[in-house]
């Protein structure tokens, strides 16, 4: 009943800046968790960010100072701003949402992911 949608992928040369979005819609009491995780060619999917409804925020250490998670609680929309950007970061990035749907369970949806692709 949930689905979730990235968007703003791209090709972006080291150095720059590219802003992921993930909308979620459906039926959705709230939702509590959200997060960014990313897939490199040949890699195992890893957390990047994770972001509470309250707005309390946590980086992995190898994107801290360089990436912004945010959320807009209205709109069920997370965003994962990204700047100095390396060829390292290249990969699939995926949204999670973890719902509260009806009956108040938790469930944590996947999106189906945005590739970003740092190269000069």
């Amino acid at each position: 009943q949930v689905q979730l949608v990235e968007s703003g992928g791209g090709l972006v040369q080291p150095g720059g800046s590219l802003r992921l979005s993930c909308v979620a819609s459906g039926t959705i009491y709230q939702i509590n968790l959200m997060a960014w995780y990313r897939q490199a060619p040949g890699k195992g999917r890893e957390l990047v960010a994770d972001i509470t409804r309250g707005g309390v925020t946590d980086y992995a250490a190898f994107v801290k100072g360089r990436f912004t998670i945010s959320r807009d609680n209205a709109n069920h929309t997370t965003y994962l701003q990204m700047s100095s950007l390396k060829a390292e970061d290249t990969g699939v990035y995926y949204c999670r949402a973890d719902v509260v749907e009806p009956g108040y369970r938790v469930v944590p949806y996947w999106g189906k992911g945005t590739l970003v692709t740092v190269s000069s």
